[in-house]
């Protein structure tokens, strides 16, 4: 599951400028199935920090905060793609996105999402083995009275 989409993307990269990272083919136009990819190895990239804090996929309403990270995660990849360097923004901006997702996993940032569950106190198990028996009502003595 992805956090953002093309249209986030386009709102902080310039069109021409996306074309030239994705358009190997030289079409002149976004090759969408590679901007797609670098969108869902980013989100990827995003679960493996958060998975431990939050259930994933997550359901209803998505922090903006990743798509944010997502968007400058799959900037920065496109950029990757090519031996030539890397924007110093897109770099910061990338920098910035694992800095915070490594703080939200290691539990200093909340995302304020519900956590997954974790295992189970191990007082549950011993709780639950317990019964309890009821008094006897035949025994020995009163046995001998029928």
């Amino acid at each position: 599951m992805s956090y953002c989409a093309q249209i986030d993307i386009e709102k902080i990269l310039p069109e021409k400028q996306l074309i030239r990272l994705t358009d190997d083919e030289n079409a002149g136009m976004v090759n969408t199935v590679r901007l797609d990819e670098a969108i869902i190895s980013a989100a990827e990239e995003i679960d493996a920090y958060i998975g431990g804090r939050a259930k994933l996929p997550i359901s209803g309403v998505i922090p903006p905060i990743l798509g944010k990270f997502n968007a400058d995660i799959a900037v920065y990849n496109l950029y990757s793609r090519y031996s030539e360097s890397i924007p110093e923004t897109r770099v910061d901006r990338y920098k910035n996105a694992i800095k915070t997702l490594e703080k939200i996993s290691e539990g200093k940032i909340s995302l304020g999402l519900q956590p997954p569950p974790g295992p189970p106190d191990e007082n549950a198990y011993a709780a639950a083995g317990q019964s309890s028996a009821r008094d006897k009502i035949f025994d020995s003595t009163t046995m001998d009275k029928y």
